[in-house]
């Protein structure tokens, strides 16, 4: 058996053979059932939180997506997101004839044949995901989901010598390796707090001899967290959310009112002329946005009508009722859904799916009806100071 990509632990009376792959390889596929057949471990742990393992074992659960609820629960941008990342690993696994994920699924089916402990290893990617946000300013964020976007719609073909750095590398941190170089501070929840979460869990696994399937790059830091011990709720832990963003919320709104309602005590004629233009600009860049999004005329007229009122009120988006109207009058089909993974690699996949195109539609509508509020509120204020 070749020890190349195998790293063997022996710690507590307990031997733990770490197994590097890349993500995307079809040898590293191979490699792991050679030696979970070979080795036919008590436990094999996995690099999945429970939502990806549902991702890869449960594909069907595409076609039972509530998109209705996803709009409701305020994560559009957290699905599209996640979309994003699939395709870009996917988009690697077909310029290679392989299945992204290969390894694991071969990890969860051999562990399966020898009766062996499956051990879901690795923290939630939401976790992961708040934890790199939480550590973002405005522009590291923008910098972050313009790369994101660059990626997948990229055309470059991988060659052989990024191949090989794969090996080193795990599928998000080659995604975001020239992020990190740029902003150091999230090699931290991306990668080290993630190599201390997995060695926690590979450590903790039953049994004498464990087998765990890892990206590459885990494997020097896991080798070397494995002989501490690490707390696993602070590492679950999220940012607590700031009160700012809540605080200028409510502000914005109730300041704008203020504003309109002592217009009307001093010139009813200029009052009326700030509330049309609250309308105007609100609901037509909320509408554009909607447009941009190829939504149906209806979810563009609800856009429109929805926003100068949603943009008084924090809790509600003028894209939650575009998104909604939008999925009703063209609710996505089993196809739609079924078609995802190949549709979000490129541009017009994004918008030519109903799916996708919802999520679009809830963004850009939001997006739109923001800028309206800063364009429109100043509207406000320009004609307040001239009838002073």
């Amino acid at each position: 058996m070749s020890e190349e990509h195998i790293t063997r632990i022996h710690l507590n009376e307990k031997e733990y053979i770490l197994i590097g792959t890349a993500h995307v390889s079809k040898s590293s596929a191979e490699l792991v059932k050679k030696v979970i057949e070979e080795e036919r471990p008590d436990s094999v742990c996995i690099e999945l939180d429970q939502q990806r393992y549902q991702a890869v074992t449960e594909e069907k659960k595409w076609k039972e997506t509530d998109i209705f609820k996803i709009i409701k629960e305020k994560k559009a941008t957290v699905f599209l997101i996640n979309l994003a990342l699939s395709s870009f690993q996917k988009r690697m696994a077909d310029q290679l004839g392989t299945n992204p994920g290969q390894e694991m699924i071969q990890g969860i089916q051999s562990a399966k044949e020898i009766g062996a402990e499956l051990v879901l290893a690795d923290r939630n990617i939401q976790t992961t995901f708040s934890r790199v946000w939480g550590n973002l300013g405005f522009k590291g964020k923008v910098t972050l989901l313009t790369q994101i976007v660059y990626s997948i719609f990229s055309k470059e073909e991988i060659t052989e010598e990024e191949l090989e750095s794969l090996k080193s590398k795990d599928t998000i941190e080659a995604m975001l390796q020239e992020f990190t170089e740029t902003f150091p501070q999230l090699k931290k929840p991306l990668i080290d707090e993630r190599d201390q979460y997995l060695a926690e869990k590979i450590k903790n696994a039953p049994g004498k001899k464990i087998v765990a399937v890892l990206g590459a790059a885990h494997v020097p830091g896991i080798t070397k967290e494995i002989y501490k011990d690490h707390d696993l709720k602070s590492l679950t832990e999220t940012p607590p959310k700031s009160n700012t963003p809540k605080i200028i919320g409510w502000a914005i709104p109730l300041f704008i009112i203020a504003i309109i309602l002592l217009t009307f005590t001093m010139n009813p004629v200029a009052g009326w002329q700030q509330a049309l233009s609250w309308v105007l600009w609100t609901g037509t860049l909320s509408a554009i946005g909607t447009a941009i999004a190829l939504g149906h005329p209806f979810t563009i007229i609800t856009a429109f009508l929805a926003a100068p009122l949603t943009t008084l009120h924090p809790l509600l988006a003028s894209g939650w009722f575009a998104g909604a109207v939008q999925a009703w009058v063209k609710k996505p089909t089993v196809q739609d859904f079924e078609s995802l993974s190949d549709d979000v690699t490129s541009f017009k996949g994004f918008w030519s799916n109903k799916v996708t195109r919802i999520l679009l539609i809830v963004i850009l509508s939001n997006i739109g009806s923001s800028i309206g509020t800063f364009v429109g509120g100043a509207d406000i204020l320009r004609v307040f100071f001239e009838h002073l």
